[in-house]
């Protein structure tokens, strides 16, 4: 790495987490590398924010909106507000060891063929939740993800190109950024970063999966897992990517197998549990593709 490292900027968005929110920057701040910005935004919540926040981190920037824009239009908000050569999108339910931005610089500024870097993400219990993904597949619109659930005993400290980055730690050059243009805000929820990643890789740039460090990642503390939220943004978006990133026969494909056996599979599931919230949101979700007032019902 150069003497004079690049500026970096971390850029973080908060949804009703405070507690999550002051914990992350915790993490952030305990950071051996020397030149960062943190751009903190808050994205529509009841529990906001405290701008006080920026008197007590050095070169902290809190952006309080007032509407919840999304995953994408609120990471959008922080790119806008970026100066950093390299920007760090981190989940606001992450941890980090003191040494990540330090690495994560480094191999970016050896490898200027790549478009983004994750590192491994792991779960509080020391679960691999991430170590790289294959590419989402035409047909089911579902990726897989590398070593999901194994336990980290170091086997995936290997640096190596992949198909899909994590969307709660990733690094990406400013002027890629530029370039491509920012992330597709249709999602809201899911499947964006996928989306974005499509694009940067058909501007000529490779993704990584960055072994030599890690974030701890609490995963979907706002959204919750398998929640009926979840399930309709991940359906809603499941039939987007495939309808924005595939053409003619594997499409048709695509859309045929979610109606004849994913959407089918789905509901059965949640009726026979009584899970009736979670079903509905699974056809609105699906319904959305034909009338977008379709949206999720809280």
């Amino acid at each position: 790495m150069p003497a004079k490292q690049p500026l970096i900027s971390i850029i973080s968005v908060n949804y009703n987490e405070p507690e999550e929110t002051l914990a992350f920057l915790g993490s952030v701040y305990q950071s051996d590398y020397p030149s960062f910005e943190t751009i903190l935004v808050d994205n529509g919540s009841k529990r906001k924010i405290d701008r006080s926040l920026e008197q007590q981190y050095p070169n902290l920037t809190c952006i309080i909106h007032e509407e919840n824009l999304g995953f994408a239009g609120g990471n959008n908000l922080g790119i806008k507000a970026a100066k950093g050569k390299y920007l760090v999108f981190l989940n606001n339910d992450t941890l980090i060891p003191t040494d990540f931005l330090t690495k994560m610089v480094a191999f970016m500024v050896d490898h200027p063929e790549a478009g983004i870097a994750s590192p491994k993400v792991i779960y509080p219990n020391g679960m691999v939740q991430y170590a790289g993904a294959k590419k989402i597949h035409p047909l089911t619109g579902r990726g897989k993800r590398i070593g999901l659930m194994e336990t980290d005993r170091g086997q995936f400290n290997c640096t190596h190109p992949t198909d899909l980055p994590h969307g709660a730690a990733m690094i990406i050059p400013k002027k890629i950024i530029e370039q491509v243009g920012h992330m597709p805000e249709e999602y809201f929820l899911y499947y964006e970063e996928h989306d974005w990643c499509m694009k940067i890789q058909h501007a000529g740039y490779k993704m990584f999966y960055f072994g030599d460090t890690h974030v701890v990642h609490k995963e979907s503390i706002s959204v919750g897992v398998n929640s009926p939220l979840q399930v309709y943004y991940m359906n809603r978006n499941r039939l987007l990517f495939q309808r924005r990133n595939t053409k003619g026969l594997p499409r048709v494909c695509g859309i045929l197998f979610y109606g004849i056996f994913a959407f089918p599979k789905q509901l059965i599931q949640y009726v026979s549990k009584g899970m009736f919230h979670h079903a509905e949101n699974l056809v609105r979700g699906t319904l959305w593709h034909l009338n977008k007032n379709y949206d999720y019902k809280g």
